[in-house]
């Protein structure tokens, strides 16, 4: 007999030694599939990664002072005279962003294999290639020992 009293805590007790109802035209589903069926859904695909590139943080590119340059310039003039006994030094540089205004500054440590004003070029052991025009400091032993600025 039915029970039809919403209250009754007991009203589908009948149901439950019933056999499972199987399909004789419908496979039964496999857990993954039916799981997957519940599975959130993203119904704004790519709002997230929007979201973030758009809180992602760049730094503003400095632009060196006279004296900051004079020094830089006098830091390469060393090293080009230098470039044979491959001293190790650490190169700031400026990585400009692809997707907004600004970048990344960024140290590279190494030594450095060419040095080629023409191209506005420095190219490390590594492979690496800086543009000149995006090197903010120029580190290492060998300006140490000479006291340079």
């Amino acid at each position: 007999m039915f029970n039809n009293d919403p209250n009754d805590p007991h009203r589908y007790d009948d149901l439950l030694d019933l056999p499972h109802p199987t399909s004789p035209t419908h496979p039964r589903m496999s857990r993954h599939d039916r799981a997957a069926q519940f599975a959130p859904f993203a119904a704004l695909t790519g709002y997230g990664e929007a979201i973030e590139e758009v809180r992602r943080l760049t730094d503003e590119r400095i632009e060196l002072g006279e004296s900051d340059r004079a020094a830089l310039n006098a830091r390469m003039a060393v090293l080009r005279e230098r470039l044979k006994s491959r001293p190790v030094v650490t190169i700031t540089r400026f990585i400009p962003d692809r997707r907004k205004a600004g970048g990344r500054y960024e140290p590279i440590t190494g030594v450095v294999r060419r040095l080629l004003p023409e191209a506005f070029e420095l190219h490390m052991e590594d492979g690496t290639v800086i543009d000149l025009d995006n090197i903010i400091g120029l580190d290492g032993e060998l300006f140490d020992r000479l006291g340079l600025p």
